[in-house]
């Protein structure tokens, strides 16, 4: 019960921290730049530039919004295309990371018997979190572009700086909480990574050993007894001259 329980938490988790992720791709205002609003103006005029994935976008004081759309794929700013792809691979590892946990969960009746849901689960947990990586890069990797710009200290002219957007908030909370749903399916079946090993100790010394071999075996001190074959052993042949079938009444008498 314990272990559905968990399952559950971690696909809830993992696929709210999809959605946020997959949400932040539509959303605006990925960074942001205000211009005027600023002095002793009775009249305050402000203007706003923001961007997005897919365009660069100005809007008035009077709501009024003017966008240009980036241009084709090839000639769109390199650091863009990066944070596109990261997300696009990180999108669709998740997407085959939730059929396969979804498939492996305990709590569904698909999959196989429980060691084939087990490996299926856990290797949707690695897709998991290798798509969460792959998005954590891609919102550092754009965080990293605009730090520069915001922070440099000589800033080349018709440049802004811009400040961070809501989308990039959401979407490292989202990429958190995918690396957490997937570390909830790996806590559940880490057995598969760490088999359990049986067995019991057993002294060195009594390794080999049974009723015949054992402490029932015959002393080394007369030589080793091998049928009707005279022993090489000269002790053997001065102690007595002993018949097949002596020996065999003696040990089944023993």
């Amino acid at each position: 019960m314990r272990k559905r329980l968990i399952q559950v938490c971690g696909f809830l988790i993992s696929t709210l921290g999809w959605l946020f992720v997959l949400c932040t791709m539509a959303m605006d205002f990925w960074r942001i730049s205000q211009l005027g609003g600023q002095g002793g103006s009775f009249i305050i005029k402000v203007a706003w530039y923001w961007s997005n994935l897919w365009k660069d976008c100005f809007t008035d004081s009077t709501a009024v919004t003017n966008c240009r759309d980036f241009p084709v794929l090839w000639s769109v700013t390199p650091f863009v295309q990066g944070v596109r792809g990261l997300l696009m691979c990180g999108l669709t590892l998740g997407f085959f990371a939730a059929i396969l946990c979804f498939l492996g969960m305990d709590c569904t009746y698909l999959g196989g018997d429980e060691q084939s849901k087990d490996k299926m689960l856990f290797a949707g947990a690695v897709l998991h979190f290798v798509g969460g990586v792959s998005d954590i890069a891609a919102y550092c990797l754009y965080i990293n572009r605009v730090a520069r710009n915001t922070f440099a200290p000589n800033l080349a002219p018709g440049l802004l700086r811009y400040d961070l957007g809501p989308p990039i908030f959401l979407g490292l909370v989202g990429s958190f909480f995918i690396l957490l749903g997937a570390l909830f399916y790996a806590a559940t079946v880490f057995r598969v990574v760490i088999p359990k090993r049986g067995g019991t100790y057993v002294d060195p010394r009594l390794r080999g050993r049974s009723m015949y071999t054992g402490y029932y075996r015959p002393n080394r001190l007369y030589g080793t007894y091998y049928g009707s074959a005279r022993s090489s052993n000269s002790k053997i042949s001065k102690l007595s001259a002993t018949t097949p079938e002596k020996f065999s009444a003696r040990d089944a008498f023993v």
